[in-house]
């Protein structure tokens, strides 16, 4: 009876002093611009789970479209939205301006969900956003690299970043639906 006791005493304490990382920030610190041109500014996200997501209309993966969507459609009266960032930056497979790529996406995949102006995600022009889920200094959570068109970034509904999922994820991939769903 002790010992349990004093586990559960020695759990609540390491609880109480886990570390938080020093550099944990918001992705509500940001302000980008949609595909009309428009301000965003992510703090109107609070309360809202995000999947950030860098597109390309000449891809392998450019099917994704009709996933997202689908996943989109399935729970956006639940807190939840998609955030798409068109990129030229792998084999140059998003050549159109945002004019193009809009009337692609709404054309081939019937797109609603928010599409943001044509930025770079990697080399000397990353953008800010792209900085901040990328670098762990910035996020305060982890570092990763963009690898290709379609990789997905999970952001909860404080603005943290959470994880991150390559361009071969499927947006209906169980692992995705259950961070939505909140089941383990």
């Amino acid at each position: 009876m002790k010992l349990s006791i004093m586990m559960c005493c020695m759990s609540l304490l390491g609880n109480l002093f886990q570390e938080t990382p020093k550099n944990k920030t918001s992705i509500h610190q940001f302000k980008a611009k949609d595909i009309d041109g428009n301000v965003v500014d992510f703090n109107q996200f609070k309360g809202k789970k995000i999947l950030i997501v860098n597109t390309a209309s000449e891809c392998g993966f450019t099917p994704q479209y009709k996933e997202l969507e689908m996943l989109y459609q399935k729970y956006k009266d639940k807190n939840f939205i998609i955030i798409a960032f068109p990129c030229n930056d792998f084999g140059g497979q998003e050549p159109g301006d945002e004019k193009q790529i809009k009337s692609f996406c709404q054309k081939n995949y019937g797109v609603s969900f928010l599409i943001m102006e044509k930025i770079s995600i990697k080399g000397k022009d990353v953008h800010p956003i792209y900085q901040w889920l990328t670098q762990k200094e910035k996020n305060g959570v982890k570092s990763s690299v963009v690898l290709w068109n379609f990789q997905k970034y999970l952001i909860d509904e404080d603005g943290y970043l959470v994880d991150y999922y390559t361009s071969a994820t499927s947006p209906l991939s169980s692992k995705i639906i259950n961070w939505i769903e909140n089941k383990k």
